[in-house]
């Protein structure tokens, strides 16, 4: 860079997870309505904004579903912002939504629903990995630009995370869920210089708060599954 090349402009994403679900049945919820968050989820949420209390926050946006913006809520609230919705953050399709899915029991067991698993690298059950991709990057685009030269908060759902995390890692995006990094009220964080993204970070403020079958590379458990907490 000479004397007369300006700086880049650097700006940071903070792409968050929201926090536990209130989900008795133990359904997976995807983009259904109705679904909010838990006691646990609430001090969750508390957490992030704690976390992020400090830094130079000028933007927040969360996906149109109940537990992204109560997760977003209270980071809005602490930075004297408004509340966005930006409908590229929403879960991912799955043919399973509303179905329970843990181990020994649930969807899989049904003769049924195996057609729904034949194209793990789409994937065959739900929205393509490359749609996830285009959309997320949409959105951590518009919030860069948004937040020029300062932070912005997005919240949005576990897997749509993870694939654009990978996408811009480089890794393949068919995966196996149970090793995304990617916990619940976690931060995956962007940092871009101008328009180019120059490094990915991970932090976990909520770890502590975070169910033990929940956390990356926890054993399954019969009757629980990960994908309750999408």
């Amino acid at each position: 860079m000479t004397a007369s090349t300006p700086a880049p402009v650097r700006t940071v994403v903070h792409l968050v997870r929201h926090g536990e679900v209130h989900n008795p049945d133990g359904v997976l919820y995807g983009r259904r309505a109705g679904y909010h968050l838990s006691d646990l989820g609430r001090e969750m949420a508390d957490r992030v904004a704690e976390y992020l209390a400090g830094r130079d926050v000028t933007h927040v946006t969360a996906s149109p579903l109940e537990r992204a913006q109560e997760t977003a809520e209270p980071v809005a609230q602490s930075h004297g912002l408004p509340l966005g919705t930006d409908d590229r953050l929403i879960e991912a399709g799955n043919v399973f939504e509303g179905k329970t899915f843990g181990v020994g029991d649930g969807a899989l067991r049904r003769p049924g629903n195996w057609r729904h698993l034949t194209n793990p690298f789409r994937p065959s059950w739900g929205e393509p990995y490359i749609e996830q991709v285009v959309r997320m990057m949409g959105a951590l685009g518009s919030a860069r630009d948004a937040a020029a030269g300062h932070e912005a908060v997005l919240v949005s759902h576990q897997l749509p995370i993870w694939i654009v995390r990978s996408f811009v890692e480089r890794r393949r995006l068919w995966h196996d869920p149970r090793r995304r990094q990617c916990t619940l009220a976690s931060l995956t964080t962007f940092t871009y210089e101008d328009d180019r993204i120059v490094s990915v970070g991970y932090s976990e403020p909520a770890r502590d708060l975070v169910p033990p079958h929940l956390l990356a590379g926890a054993k399954p458990v019969k009757g629980k599954s990960k994908a309750f907490g999408a």
